[in-house]
């Protein structure tokens, strides 16, 4: 492995830096403005809750204590569900103040937060009525159930959150294919739907005052009308206007598959190399189903191209599409792009299809020959994707590219091949790229890899805002 004469000056001042320095001082502002959003909102829940003598109430113990917990718990778990549907709905305001990496980790542990808020909710209601009203708390939750305006309702979407909860158990998410998965994330939506009814015909802290009835019903609008418009009339009218259709599709590598997408005016869907889209294709049954895929190649180009393994139904359908079948598309997403860049070097660290975002960002960044590392890791040389490209920039930008293929290590940093088992993991990133405070450090693979990736880093030296990654599902 070989080291060129390194660089101390930063990247050049020129007018595509001064526009990622305002991109970025834009995104801090949006990031404030999102967690002031979540902040504010989630105080005043609590206020709704203090201001309704729920203090009070916590100081008179027994029944009333485990009552006015309860009601407590349902607020919390109500708002929160409520900002599941926000977060997941692609509203401009978190996707550009968290970015989608971040959002992915909140919807995943708001999720949880809510559901065992609302298992508390019950328990919590369920000993307080039994108490006050001295009998078995099985013959309160049924008198619950069937005597309470909207309960059933209500029964019914806590079954269908259970059933996503149970399902979205890393565990349990393995076992499922990502189509089914997803399909059954859906009834989230409903669940929370039923919810509804049983707040506002027997919940007082929901309708107690005029604040909590604006402030509820705001707040239930927004989160419909965001699914509306940012999840379904958006991503048509965009895909409508921009005419995106299947160019051509080929191989890539022994296992992989590029797809190329033409239309009309496709820079005016501002997307930046490094981010990702989730494609539809009109074609088959299965053409509700979306997909997450990164852009594989610069978008300057004046197509989107996208590359993918083939693991599954949903990529193996890759390989059948016929040249002008209609695309739908919903983005661009993502946060891991030039715009992130501080120093002057790029170390690219990607796994089997975490490739494709990674050369995609090398066609369209500056930088000077010996200045871009790109380390790949496949199971063997014919597995590698996005080869012809890679050979391209390190012929003409002088690009250095390590494959770590082969098996992976038995002992060690488990991100490496058993070729390279007698390295530290940091050590040979410090190798390859010896002088690492230079360089911006961008990890695309599997969630696995990458933490193992980001973890050597780590211990390298590397600052966490110097390592940029990118994760695409829940």
């Amino acid at each position: 492995m070989t080291s060129l004469a390194a660089s101390t000056r930063p990247l050049p001042v020129t007018r595509s830096a001064r526009r990622r320095r305002g991109r970025r001082s834009r995104r801090q502002l949006w990031n404030l403005a999102a967690v002031a959003v979540i902040w504010g909102t989630s105080l005043f829940v609590v206020a709704l809750w203090v201001a309704g003598g729920g203090i009070e109430a916590l100081f008179g113990f027994g029944a009333e204590s485990l009552n006015t917990l309860g009601r407590l718990t349902g607020l919390l778990s109500a708002n929160l569900l409520l900002y599941q549907v926000l977060l997941m709905a692609r509203v401009p305001l978190f996707e550009r103040g968290f970015g989608r990496d971040a959002i992915t980790r909140m919807h995943r542990h708001v999720g949880f937060w809510s559901f065992w808020l609302l298992i508390a909710h019950i328990v919590l209601l369920v000993m307080g009525y039994a108490a006050q009203a001295a009998v078995n708390p099985f013959v309160q939750l049924w008198d619950f159930v069937w005597d309470y305006p909207g309960m059933l309702l209500a029964t019914a979407g806590t079954a269908l959150l259970v059933l996503v909860v149970v399902t979205s158990i890393r565990r349990a998410r393995r076992r499922l294919r990502y189509e089914s998965w997803h399909l059954l994330h859906l009834y989230g939506y409903l669940g929370v739907g039923l919810a509804i009814p049983h707040m506002l015909w027997t919940g007082a802290d929901f309708t107690a005052n005029p604040a909590a009835t604006a402030y509820w019903w705001t707040l239930w609008a927004l989160a419909a009308l965001a699914v509306l418009v940012f999840r379904i009339g958006l991503p048509l009218w965009r895909s409508l206007r921009h005419g995106i259709r299947v160019h051509s599709v080929g191989p890539d590598g022994r296992s992989g598959v590029t797809v190329r997408m033409r239309g009309r005016a496709l820079h005016r869907l501002g997307a930046q190399a490094g981010q990702f889209f989730v494609w539809r294709f009109l074609e088959g049954r299965e053409w509700s189903r979306g997909h997450p895929f990164s852009l594989a190649a610069s978008p300057d180009r004046g197509e989107l191209v996208i590359a993918a393994k083939i693991v599954g139904d949903g990529t193996r359908r890759l390989t059948g599409l016929t040249p002008g079948t209609r695309v739908l598309v919903e983005g661009p997403y993502g946060t891991m792009t030039g715009d992130a860049r501080t120093g002057r070097r790029l170390l690219m660290l990607g796994a089997g299809a975490g490739v494709a975002p990674l050369v995609a960002l090398l066609e369209s960044e500056p930088y000077g020959p010996g200045e871009a590392v790109l380390v790949t890791r496949d199971h063997t040389d014919d597995d590698l994707m996005r080869a012809d490209e890679i050979h391209r920039l390190s012929r003409i930008r002088g690009l250095r590219h390590y494959a770590l293929n082969g098996p992976r290590t038995p002992r060690g940093s488990s991100w490496l091949s058993a070729k390279y088992g007698g390295w530290r993991g940091h050590d040979l990133i410090r190798h390859i790229a010896p002088d690492l405070h230079e360089y911006d450090v961008f990890v695309c693979g599997p969630g696995p890899w990458m933490s193992a990736v980001c973890a050597d880093l780590r211990a390298a030296g590397v600052p966490n805002d110097r390592i940029h990654t990118e994760t695409f599902s829940v």
